[in-house]
């Protein structure tokens, strides 16, 4: 728990988006002893088999294939996938995403979100699709699912490959279905910022066979075998202390919920009077991880600006985040590549403008969530 002020004069020490979740730290240092002992440290170790049947068995698909990395992971199932050409990804999103792609030579196409789920619009994606159009990667923002069916339907029609960046979303349902089986294949992330963490990591998960073992060999060189390579692969093996991690947070995944949960909830509660302030809603039919608060400011209504009420946090020592401004086309290489294309992202230009992200996880008390709510209300002017 953070030092606190409940005057609203601010934190001694300094509240972030996305601090580490621990989980049982004494189950942790079993598991590297337990390593240490094997000297079994990578290449496949007893760990990263373990975890990949655990995330494997927590969303339902056949195959999870886990990563150095979250973004290694979208480039090698971007590969596997044989996407070349454009691929069509919302501009609202991590950067990461749109790398993937251009690392790759694969020009990132972006399509504008729906203002009410923040998730890459259908409508924007049907239009934006070309004689190259070889794929589409929607992202489940926040945890919340995109449109899957009508994606499915448009990619049918046109004969395109379909991948999801549900970096947000474990843990998270589409109704009573897990998000992790929607498209050929779904990439999670196991950053240290996700409420799930492997220190660092990430995880392909699919139904198809063909492409889970495709994707295995890609993430080790390529080699089938002791000497034999057959695919141009890359190192994006998960170490086995990463994956101790990760089994060891995965043991305290409801905990941290009902935390993120009780956290959203009083945010909820306390704003809810705020002129032009809103937190986005997560069904109450769903499952959610609760991991990001996020709120939209109206600048019109408010008695703030939203980049007034970040400053004042921060000052504060609540360091809140601006998602994901400015968006991945006013970033470099893409808005020198594209420049002109926020006319056609109105959608992504206004929420960009409109967003913050507020502190929550297991080192964010109930107490620190009120405290943080009467500093928005102060700086508001709303009394």
């Amino acid at each position: 728990m953070a030092d606190r002020d409940l005057t609203t004069k601010g934190f001694s020490s300094p509240l972030h988006v996305g601090r580490p979740n621990i989980g049982n730290r004494e189950r942790f240092m079993e598991r590297i002893n337990g390593m240490l002992e094997r000297r079994w440290f990578t290449n496949d170790g007893p760990f990263v088999k373990e975890f990949e049947q655990a995330i494997a068995s927590a969303v339902g698909t056949k195959h999870a294939v886990v990563m150095s990395n979250a973004t290694v992971a979208l480039e090698i199932a971007a590969r596997a996938l044989d996407l070349e050409g454009e691929v069509i990804v919302p501009s609202y999103t991590f950067v990461a995403t749109a790398h993937a792609l251009h690392w790759q030579g694969i020009k990132p196409v972006f399509a504008d979100i729906d203002p009410k789920t923040h998730n890459i619009s259908p409508s924007d994606i049907r239009r934006k699709i070309t004689k190259r159009t070889t794929g589409i990667v929607g992202v489940h923002l926040w945890g919340r699912c995109c449109k899957t069916d009508e994606i499915a339907s448009i990619a049918k029609e046109v004969g395109l490959r379909v991948m999801y960046d549900a970096s947000h979303a474990f843990g998270c349902s589409a109704g009573e279905r897990m998000i992790g089986g929607f498209g050929e294949c779904e990439v999670f992330s196991f950053h240290a910022t996700k409420f799930i963490n492997s220190l660092e990591g990430g995880a392909v998960v699919t139904n198809s066979d063909d492409l889970a073992e495709k994707i295995r060999l890609m993430r080790n060189f390529g080699f089938k075998g002791y000497d034999n390579v057959i695919y141009s692969g890359i190192n994006g093996k998960m170490n086995e202390a990463s994956a101790a991690m990760g089994l060891t947070s995965l043991e305290s995944m409801e905990e941290i919920i009902s935390v993120n949960k009780s956290n959203y909830q009083i945010y909820r509660e306390e704003l809810a009077g705020v002129p032009g302030i809103s937190l986005i809603e997560y069904d109450a039919m769903e499952k959610n991880n609760y991991q990001y608060v996020v709120m939209e400011v109206d600048a019109a209504e408010c008695g703030a600006s939203r980049d007034s009420i970040v400053e004042f946090l921060h000052s504060r020592n609540v360091f809140a985040r601006k998602y994901f401004w400015p968006g991945c086309h006013r970033m470099e290489p893409y808005r020198s590549l594209q420049p002109g294309i926020g006319a056609d992202l109105p959608e992504t230009e206004r929420i960009a403008e409109k967003v913050i992200v507020l502190p929550t996880g297991q080192e964010i008390s109930m107490e620190d969530v009120s405290c943080i709510c009467r500093m928005i209300i102060e700086v508001t002017g709303t009394k």
